[in-house]
């Protein structure tokens, strides 16, 4: 359910964006129509506005998403907040401005804030916070949880490079096909090789202790 509630906003994003993509013509008529207010100039053309409805959408689901975990007294993460922040703030100039720029920079910016937290908090306040995470179910060597700390700040900074590349180097329908496939696809298989990476040193932690604590030879 969790899952689902993460990426709801950005299916909805693209199925939004794919359908109006598919309409242009109607999209603008109905984004002039409706969220003329919210446009500078009153008209939204064809061309913005398959992106301009999708932000909409996001927007409001971003905030559903919020007032549902609210309402069913769910503890909501820092980073959903920080999200709900970027998109309402970025997502707001996209609309004002007849700009996807604005919307194309918030994966990147969240990207780097996460991967700032976790860098911050393990080098400047001594906090590993994957290990405060997951050492409760997970036994690693000290060395280990070091490293996948920086292999996430690693992965999290390139994620970002990478989104901004793809924003700027092809065309919007490119971006939004990257946005959930590619982004999605990316982590399923960086999430897969800290799996294998973890599951090799827990089994040599289990190999080279024995049940007293003591090293085996």
């Amino acid at each position: 359910m969790k899952l689902l509630l993460d990426f709801l906003p950005i299916l909805l994003f693209f199925g939004t964006f794919k359908y109006a993509e598919g309409r242009k013509d109607w999209a603008a008529a109905l984004a002039s129509d409706n969220l003329g207010f919210m446009v500078s100039g009153g008209v939204v053309g064809p061309a913005e506005a398959p992106v301009l409805l999708a932000t909409v959408v996001v927007i409001l689901a971003t905030l559903a998403q919020v007032v549902y975990m609210l309402i069913v007294g769910r503890k909501i993460d820092t980073m959903l907040w920080v999200s709900l922040a970027l998109v309402v703030i970025l997502g707001g100039a996209t609309i004002w401005f007849h700009s996807d720029a604005f919307i194309k920079w918030k994966p990147s910016v969240l990207y780097w804030v996460m991967g700032a937290v976790l860098a911050l908090s393990a080098w400047v306040f001594k906090k590993n916070l994957l290990k405060r995470l997951l050492g409760e179910q997970i036994s690693l060597p000290e060395p280990v949880w070091g490293r996948l700390n920086v292999a996430w700040v690693l992965f999290f900074a390139t994620m970002g490079a990478l989104n901004i590349f793809i924003a700027y180097n092809f065309p919007t329908e490119i971006w939004v096909n990257f946005k959930l496939f590619g982004g999605l696809g990316l982590m399923v298989l960086f999430t897969l090789g800290q799996g294998w990476y973890i599951s090799r040193h827990m089994i040599e932690s289990g190999e080279h202790a024995s049940p007293t604590g003591t090293q085996k030879r």
